[in-house]
């Protein structure tokens, strides 16, 4: 190692000599390096996870525009959209077709166990709404009493979903209804329910009494081919009585959902805030091994002083250990992060991994944040009269 790096610097690695003099030292800081960089792969990887999260139920649907009500900050939460309202957007040339969207939260009891499953009723002869998976089986949905269900859903078993189909359905009973459900598609478990449910519109409001046909909780249009959905999503804002509904395209509800999860949702602030304390915790391990190291050889830095090395000398040698610091401490750190999120995605069925994107940001903000501690802690060395130091 201490040829590689003389060959990279063109001088001796002194960084690198003064860091395993004391290997006990270098080890210690290597693992706090190493447990920052865990901190912020865990926070970041829940933060994708819930990005993950959210966005998953808009892929269930193929639609061009939403319309919602003013307090519908999610798919999942807000008032109701009178049907009359999905009338008055269809009179617009560039809009094709409309259809409303049903949504609640079922518990199926599973002997101690209960799932929660977010529902979706929707018309299922409207299949121009539905992802391509879905819409494939939406036939079996015209059924009463039909439903295909997400066979990723967090405790619920591999084999059972596997064995539901339209030969062998399954049924179960909620708030005294029979739900069958005949087929599966690919969901996975979220933050706010252990995995969703498709059913038609009927069967939707068989299960719950209470809503009414004429008020969905969003409306879906699909808008002409080639035409610009956020210019129509314009359009209709004049157009529809209710000033008050947000109608914007399919797309930006997504990211207005996303956005309102990380910002406005109280988990989501604490992820973020977790990523910031663990890049603040790693700059300070990082800055104190550094301050010490720099205090430990302050006669040796002086003899250079002396000899004429300048300010950018000594930047230079602190530099080379916070890289070294930094390189070496993300390998472990991203090896055990892996480990984590790993085990986390098995035992929470969220959708938990590390990506590229992830090990590269956190390698170049590693990277970043030690060369900042060394930039710090060569300060006290720049203000030192070596006439002082011996």
């Amino acid at each position: 190692m201490t040829g590689l790096l003389h060959a990279l610097l063109g001088r001796l690695p002194i960084g690198w000599l003064q860091l395993t003099h004391s290997r006990a030292r270098f080890a210690a800081a290597l693992a706090g390096v190493a447990f920052a960089n865990v901190l912020v792969f865990v926070q970041l990887g829940i933060m994708n996870s819930m990005a993950t999260a959210t966005l998953k139920p808009y892929e269930f649907f193929s639609a061009d525009i939403m319309i919602s009500a003013s307090d519908a900050n999610s798919m999942t939460d807000g008032g109701n959209v009178a049907r009359q309202w999905m009338l008055q957007a269809l009179a617009d040339p560039d809009v094709e077709a409309g259809t409303g969207l049903f949504v609640g939260n079922v518990s199926w009891q599973r002997g101690a166990q209960s799932l929660g499953l977010t529902t979706y009723g929707i018309d299922p002869t409207e299949s121009r709404f539905l992802s391509p998976d879905i819409a494939a089986k939406s036939s079996i949905l015209q059924l009463q009493g039909a439903g295909l269900l997400d066979r990723f859903s967090r405790g619920l078993p591999r084999d059972e979903a596997a064995s539901i189909r339209p030969q062998t359905p399954l049924s179960f009973e909620v708030s005294g209804k029979t739900l069958t459900l005949y087929d599966t598609f690919a969901g996975g478990g979220g933050f706010g329910g252990d995995g969703y449910m498709i059913l038609s519109d009927q069967t939707y409001l068989t299960m719950f009494p209470k809503r009414s046909s004429s008020a969905p909780d969003h409306v879906l249009l699909q808008t002409r081919p080639h035409v610009d959905a956020a210019k129509v999503a314009e359009r209709l804002r004049e157009l529809v009585s209710d000033k008050t509904l947000r109608i914007r395209s399919y797309a930006d509800a997504a990211q207005e959902d996303l956005s309102y999860q990380q910002t406005k949702r109280p988990t989501g602030i604490i992820f973020g805030f977790g990523v910031i304390i663990g890049i603040l915790v790693g700059i300070v391990i990082v800055y104190q091994v550094l301050s010490t190291d720099v205090s430990d050889h302050m006669r040796e830095y002086a003899t250079f002083k002396a000899m004429g090395y300048g300010h950018s000398f000594f930047l230079g040698i602190v530099l080379e250990e916070a890289l070294i610091l930094g390189i070496l401490g993300f390998i472990p750190g991203l090896a055990v992060g892996t480990g984590i999120l790993t085990g986390m995605a098995a035992a929470t069925t969220l959708p938990l991994e590390m990506t590229v994107g992830m090990a590269i940001a956190v390698f170049v903000g590693t990277v970043v944040a030690c060369a900042l501690s060394g930039a710090i802690a060569t300060r006290r060395l720049a203000a030192a009269d070596p006439a002082d130091l011996f």
